[in-house]
């Protein structure tokens, strides 16, 4: 169990130090996610073709599925191989993203307020806030990125964290466990 709770600890400050260096350096993360989602992409892709070549017999339609497996690979090569290309056009990707949320969001607060939701402002005005951040987000890609590089930036800080916290945890665990055992009279082993 201690060597369990070392490799959490490690890997608690490692994601917390990976998490600072996503938010200092947001090109670098950029070119890193770039990287992953093709090497994601390839993969399923893989994976698809073989369930399709196991499954063609059983299942119908497996030329479709044969084919999106082929074009997940294809696309999959493509991101890894024009990296740049790919980590340029995840910013423009994300604000689109976000202003066609946004849109949406607000077109459908009005379904709220048909329904009789008395918050249904507060929906249209998130969905409005979203679509003008998406905008702003296509007229300043840079701005994206680094916005992006924040929010993974974040989200692997609060990995490494409850990944610490989690420790902390198992460490009080521990402690009863261990109470408890001495309270009915049972010696570790």
């Amino acid at each position: 169990m201690k060597s369990t709770k070392i490799w959490l600890a490690i890997a608690g400050v490692l994601l917390v130090a990976l998490g600072v260096v996503c938010i200092c350096k947001p090109a670098a993360t950029l070119f890193t996610a770039a990287w992953m989602i093709g090497c994601f992409t390839l993969a399923a892709g893989i994976a698809k073709l073989v369930f399709t070549f196991k499954t063609q017999m059983f299942l119908p339609n497996s030329g479709s599925r044969m084919l999106s497996a082929i074009l997940e690979i294809i696309l999959g090569i493509i991101f890894i191989g024009n990296n740049i290309f790919v980590a340029f056009s995840l910013p423009v990707i994300f604000a689109m993203w976000v202003l066609i949320e946004g849109v949406t969001i607000a077109v459908n607060s009005f379904d709220y307020k048909r329904v009789g939701f008395p918050g249904w402002w507060g929906i249209l005005l998130l969905g409005i806030c979203g679509a003008v951040l998406g905008v702003l987000g296509l007229k300043n890609p840079d701005v994206s990125a680094a916005t992006l590089s924040t929010l993974i930036g974040i989200g692997v800080i609060a990995m490494g964290a409850a990944y610490l916290f989690a420790l902390l945890g198992i460490n009080k665990f521990e402690r009863k466990v261990d109470g408890f055992r001495n309270a009915i009279g049972i010696d570790e082993q």
